[in-house]
């Protein structure tokens, strides 16, 4: 490894001295994953300009043997964008709009531009840029796009990899991949886009993208549901998108105790529904049809579902307001969390069809294994997407709770894996989830990813440790 100060007086000559970061104040927003749980470690953090720039860092890195880690927000929860040494290079000035054609409805940004900033430049141009997160307001579109983000709208409008076209790539070498199409059909070759998307910067480096954009909605309903049960939140999605088709543009579930911590430390926050019921659903529905209310849509469809029993309750947002207020009862959720003591999470998913066996097998088994435990279901019940987080028993010590993370795991991944899901949805594996993978994944799937990971990044320079699995974990494959 090259002398670290002849690398950072390199990558000084070139950024500039301001854009080479090293002391502890500047360093220590980098270092921290957003959960308090864990934290990192780095020479420097780099904020390069341009995709000229990030390259120049990348192959000096890679000339001096040095890690290297891409942030974007730096809002992730799996640890992957956590400096374990080396360099930190920072997307925060790549934050230009590059094109926006609404006719072929496609949108260029820089890896660096906030989500939010994203959407608003889609909504000036009269369209709609789907992704939509609790983070937003921080997150940004680079780190969006490595971690093949989910959200509220993938019922709609697919996950990231789905509204993207092509993709400006920095490789391991310092050379930059070009694959900037805004093409619906290009099979000229391997659909090369497809193995940065979710890789968390172990393959190379986003800098650009284009991006898909949908027709603006002009009129959207929201409601918040009361239900008897898991299993008729799963009627009532049944029922919806039978009626609704593409009308339905979300369906989020969220368990009993989940609206009550909201209640509880949400400044503002007001019940939505009179009484309580043992499920709840925030359901959405939009529509482009110049002249068609989706309020009426809702109301109709809400109406057919609770004559046939379906429904216990429901309220239908009378403004744009109290849409907002419903969709805040769900977006809080996480961050009410912290109030009520340590929480251990899983971001999981299985086939929707076996969702309500999947959240009341994990339930008991939870509460049977720890009583007291709080169960904290909640998520994207549309796309079989649940965020199943532990709340610790009133009274116990939160390092005495988060110690049996391990436990806890093997109850919820081993439900999970045998329902055929997935022990990481849409948060990515980054290094809370390296080894989980191991476990759980095809022995053919691991080999493969890691021969694409020695091909594109030989050195092992681009966020070591994280995604692929080591050769032989701890407890082997299942």
């Amino acid at each position: 490894m090259t002398n670290p100060d002849l690398l950072l007086e390199r990558l000084g000559e070139r950024l500039g001295a301001v854009h080479i970061l090293t002391g502890a104040d500047d360093l220590a927003p980098h270092l921290a994953e957003t959960r308090g749980l864990r934290r990192g470690h780095a020479l420097a953090v780099v904020r390069p300009a341009d995709t000229a720039e990030v390259a120049f860092v990348v192959r000096a890195c890679a000339e001096a043997g040095v890690p290297i880690v891409a942030q974007g927000g730096n809002t992730g929860h799996v640890g992957g964008g956590l400096p374990q040494g080396g360099i930190v290079v920072s997307m925060a000035r790549l934050n230009r709009l590059r094109a926006i054609d609404p006719l072929n409805a496609s949108i260029t940004v820089e890896a660096g531009m906030v989500l939010a900033e994203v959407q608003a430049a889609a909504e000036a141009a009269g369209m709609l840029f789907a992704l939509s997160l609790a983070s937003e307001g921080s997150c940004r579109i680079g780190g969006n796009l490595s971690t093949n983000a989910g959200g509220t709208a993938v019922l709609a409008y697919g996950n990231a990899r789905d509204l993207v076209l092509g993709l400006e790539v920095v490789l391991a070498d310092g050379r930059v991949w070009n694959g900037l199409k805004a093409l619906r059909k290009d099979n000229a070759g391997y659909d090369l886009k497809h193995l940065f998307l979710g890789s968390e910067g172990t393959l190379g480096l986003i800098t650009a993208a284009v991006l898909k954009l949908h027709p603006r909605p002009l009129s959207r309903a929201v409601a918040f549901v009361g239900l008897a049960s898991a299993e008729a939140a799963l009627d009532l999605f049944r029922d919806l998108r039978a009626e609704g088709g593409a009308a339905l543009t979300a369906f989020e579930y969220i368990a009993p105790f989940g609206l009550e911590i909201v209640l509880r430390h949400r400044a503002g926050a007001r019940r939505p529904l009179a009484g309580t019921h043992a499920a709840y659903a925030l359901v959405e529905v939009s529509t482009t049809r110049p002249g068609e209310a989706a309020g009426a849509v809702l109301e109709a469809m809400l109406g057919r579902a609770h004559a046939r029993g379906i429904v216990a309750d429901a309220a239908l947002a009378a403004s744009e307001a109290q849409a907002l207020a419903f969709w805040d009862l769900r977006e809080s959720l996480s961050e009410v969390q912290k109030a009520e003591g340590g929480s251990i999470k899983h971001d999981v998913s299985v086939p929707l069809s076996r969702l309500p066996d999947f959240l009341g097998r994990a339930t008991r088994a939870c509460e049977a294994a720890l009583p007291g435990l709080r169960v904290c279901a909640f998520g994207h019940f549309g796309d079989g997407n649940i965020h199943f987080n532990l709340s610790q028993p009133v009274g116990m010590e939160r390092a005495a709770f988060l110690a049996q993370w391990e436990r806890f795991n093997r109850i919820v991944h081993d439900i999970v894996h045998a329902l055929e899901g997935s022990i990481a949805a849409e948060h990515g594996v980054g290094l809370l989830k390296r080894e989980e993978l191991a476990r759980y994944a095809d022995p053919v799937a691991l080999d493969l990813m890691r021969r694409l990971k020695a091909a594109l990044d030989p050195r092992d320079i681009l966020n070591p440790g994280k995604v692929v699995p080591s050769e032989d974990p701890p407890g082997g494959n299942l």
